[in-house]
This record gives C-alpha cells, structure tokens and sequence, in this order.
C-alpha cells in the first residue's frame, strides 16, 4: 500500500486503509482524568490522623476561616497546613506569611497520638518564631466507662 501516491491502475478499486480509531480510547481517559481531578480534593482532605485523647475537651467551633488554620501531624512525622502536605522549609515559609498578615489567627495543631512530643515542639517553635502566639491542640474526647 502506498501512502505518497495513489496507485494508477485501471479497473481496480482502491484498498480501504486500515488503522485503529482512537477516539473511544481519548474519551475514556478524558472521563477518566475529570474523575481523577475530582476525586483528588477529597481523598487529600480524608486525612487520618488518631488524635489522643484527653478529659474536659470539647468540639472545636472555628469562628472564620480567616482567624484559624489547621497544622495537621501524621504518625509519620508528614505535616500538613489546611489540608496540603508540605515540606518542613514550605511550612516555615508560609507559616511566617500567615504570621505577617493574620498575627491574630489561631493555629489550631492537630498532632497524631505516635507523634514524638519533640516534633510537636518543634513544629510548636516554628509556628511561635513566625508570629503566631495562639496555639490550640486538638484532642479527642476521652471515653469513659460509665458505671450502671
């Protein structure tokens, strides 16, 4: 089969040209990719982590968006700020944003239970250099056995 030319023959009919039809195959990754790019935002903010838990604490009502942030600390020392895992010099970084522009907001220091208390310091420590004086742990509610 030639490609360049057309075959001058007489009296014969041209061959059909055979070749694989993609476009089933790009509208299944295109449906695939919108799936992906939703399902992202979700499967960041399920984030895990098991918090310990301490007597006479209660829910965390934030009052706005604005005056508090969530540091999150998973069990395997990963920090993550409103749900975005960044690396120890990004989070300083933004940490001394947030501290320049919303001294006033709350930092709200969600630090999973198999956390070294040396990593919640120092984590504590860099969010104090930047400006940020209010520091909340968040716990869960203890359960306690209650007698019949």
């Amino acid at each position: 089969m030639a490609f360049g030319r057309f075959d001058r023959r007489t009296g014969s009919a041209p061959e059909p040209l055979s070749g694989i039809n993609v476009t089933p195959l790009v509208d299944v990754m295109l449906v695939l990719v919108v799936i992906l790019i939703l399902a992202a935002p979700v499967l960041a903010a399920a984030l895990r982590v098991q918090l310990p838990q301490a007597q006479g604490t209660t829910p965390v009502v934030p009052t706005t968006p604005q005056q508090s942030i969530a540091l999150e600390v998973d069990a395997q020392g990963r920090l993550w700020i409103d749900g975005e895992e960044l690396p120890e010099a990004a989070l300083r970084e933004r940490l001394a944003a947030l501290g320049a522009s919303q001294p006033q907001a709350e930092l709200q220091l969600r630090a999973d239970a198999a956390v070294p208390y040396g990593r919640v310091v120092a984590v504590m420590g860099w969010a104090h250099a930047a400006g940020l004086a209010r520091i909340g742990f968040v716990a869960e509610p203890a359960e306690t056995a209650r007698a019949p």
